[in-house]
Formats: C-alpha cells, sequence, structure tokens
C-alpha cells in the first residue's frame, strides 16, 4: 500500500480536528501537523480545496467555513453527540 499524499494527510487531519473539537484547523495548524513552514501548510490547503471537495473557504481568506458535513460556523443544524453539541452540519 502506497503512503498517504500529503493532501491526503491535510484531509484526514482537517476532519479529524473538526471532529475533535467542533472547529476547523488554522493553516498555521496544519503547517504545524505536517511539519512544513506557515506558507506551506497555507498551500497545501489552497492545493487540497482546488480538489473540489465538498468544502469551501471564506471568500477571499484561508479560512475554513466548511468540511462535510462540518460547518465552522454556526448553522440551524446543529450536531449533538452523546450529549455534547459542539458541531453544526452543513
Amino acid at each position: 500500500m502506497s503512503e498517504p499524499t500529503i493532501l491526503d494527510r491535510t484531509f484526514h487531519f482537517i476532519l479529524r480536528r473538526m471532529i475533535e473539537t467542533g472547529r476547523a484547523p488554522h493553516y498555521t495548524e496544519i503547517a504545524s501537523e505536517l511539519k512544513v513552514s506557515p506558507e506551506e501548510g497555507r498551500k497545501t490547503l489552497h492545493a487540497l480545496f482546488r480538489m473540489r471537495i465538498p468544502a469551501w473557504l471564506f471568500p477571499g481568506t484561508d479560512y475554513i467555513v466548511s468540511f462535510a458535513p462540518f460547518n465552522n460556523l454556526p448553522t440551524q443544524y446543529r450536531l449533538t453527540i452523546d450529549g455534547q453539541q459542539k458541531w453544526f452540519g452543513q
């Protein structure tokens, strides 16, 4: 089996962070996880989003708004798991 690509690792990290904390990571957190410079983390984030995954950034920024099935901004779709409500759905 081949090693995961940097985009695979980035996707997994974002999804895992949203599950654990209920919020999307900043590109500097992605860079730290990937052990790359902040600028490389930002470029990797944008490369991932260019892959047309079901997610988007706030227009003109590097901030993750939505990463399926989660939304980083509050929506009317509150998700509660084991009595915890720290997620919003798309």
